[in-house]
């Protein structure tokens, strides 16, 4: 699991997105964020400097961008 911040994570998740890279995505009940990608792979975050507001923010990027989240 990668531990980053706020700003970090979406630095990282925004060129993904651009590529459609990122097949779906899961927030887990410990906020741990999972990206499964389209070749298979998978990286799991935990972004330890944000609010619930800005976690559903992102959710909602990724669906805005086509990712499907579970």
């Amino acid at each position: 699991m990668n531990t980053c911040t706020l700003i970090d994570f979406i630095q990282v998740l925004k060129p993904w997105l651009n590529d459609s890279y990122v097949h779906q995505a899961r927030l887990d009940e410990h906020r741990h964020l999972t990206l499964r990608f389209v070749d298979g792979g998978q990286k799991v975050y935990h972004i330890d400097d944000c609010s619930t507001a800005q976690l559903d923010d992102i959710i909602a990027l990724m669906k805005k961008n086509g990712v499907k989240v579970i």
